[in-house]
């Protein structure tokens, strides 16, 4: 029988889960539908689908995880089992915040003027600057994964039984920290993010500068790009630092004897991560926030009863159509 408190647990759990599944299953939906319809792939579109999915993958992953050490904490920790929940954290995680990471630095080659020949250079090749470090991050997603099989890991063990510290088969500790010291890798994706706020903020001071020397009282789109570009990367550094943090916890109290409590506390903090991060996301694209504004306004339209809006853009797009391809008379 479960707790109340596991009961809960699964609740909160359940319902972040279904929220941050259909917030990057929408982004998917969407830009999925637009494929189908253009014909056509942009870079940006594959960013974020890709980095949707691997959320999805992700949250399910961290649900597993929590579900399972509240079921059955001496049987997960000791079979093969978590060996395997572990590799697909790690290659959902890493993927997440390595594509995150591309975003990251699109906006920066997209949006940011600075006159150096490197910057102008990626600038002018952006397409293909961001698919190779979109592969070379999906590899090394896969080739630390791998890392987090068993059987990897054997083959560094030692065998030195006059030794007990060389049986590491009988510690707890590399278990615990295993999954630590492999993740040390989205260092690299973090400073590329924190890289890229500090030269998004460097070319709106430097934008900004420039505009004053012309007078002008509004905001320019270029000014309002950067604004948009430079709250979305410092949300995403904000959410993974509390992100990170919380693992860390959830580490640690793997070596304390009662330490399921910190588990699913951590467990529900973890997941607002890549649940929250969809939304914003959505809202700071005008395509997919435009779908979504009109998926809202249906929901309530059928909620009052009354038929659902349609923007004017759309209906002057039927007008014309109906104008133009009039329906053929009966003989």
């Amino acid at each position: 029988m479960l707790s109340t408190m596991e009961v809960i647990y699964t609740i909160l759990i359940a319902g972040e889960l279904t929220i941050g599944v259909w917030g990057n299953g929408f982004i998917v939906l969407v830009n999925c539908t637009g494929w189908i319809k253009r014909r056509d792939i942009s870079m940006i579109d594959i960013i974020l689908v890709s980095l949707a999915i691997s959320r999805i993958c992700l949250l399910c992953v961290i649900s597993l995880d929590g579900f399972l050490i509240c079921i059955s904490p001496d049987t997960y920790a000791s079979g093969k089992l978590m060996s395997i929940v572990d590799a697909f954290w790690t290659f959902s995680n890493h993927s997440s915040v390595w594509f995150t990471s591309c975003l990251s630095i699109f906006y920066l080659l997209k949006i940011a003027n600075i006159s150096h020949p490197l910057f102008l250079w990626l600038k002018l090749n952006i397409n293909r600057v961001i698919l190779g470090i979109f592969l070379m991050s999906f590899l090394s997603c896969i080739i630390t994964s791998v890392s987090m099989n068993e059987d990897f890991w054997d083959l560094f063990k030692v065998n030195h039984k006059e030794n007990i510290t060389w049986e590491l088969e009988e510690s707890k500790i590399p278990g615990a920290f295993r999954p630590l010291i492999l993740n040390l890798g989205v260092i690299i994706p973090f400073v590329l993010c924190l890289t890229s706020f500090l030269l998004l903020l460097f070319s709106l001071f430097r934008h900004t500068k420039q505009m004053k020397l012309y007078a002008t009282g509004s905001r320019d789109p270029s000014t309002e790009a950067h604004m948009r570009a430079i709250k979305a990367v410092i949300i995403f550094l904000l959410l993974f630092l509390m992100y990170y943090a919380v693992f860390l916890i959830v580490t640690s109290s793997l070596l304390i004897p009662q330490g399921e409590l910190v588990v699913m506390f951590g467990g529900m903090i973890a997941v607002i991560f890549p649940s929250s991060h969809s939304f914003i996301l959505i809202m700071g694209n005008s395509k997919l926030r435009e779908a979504f504004l009109k998926v809202l306004s249906v929901v309530k339209s059928f909620h009052k009863g009354r038929k659902p809006f349609v923007p004017q853009r759309i209906l002057n797009t039927r007008r014309k159509k109906s104008t133009k391809d009039p329906l053929p008379s009966p003989n």
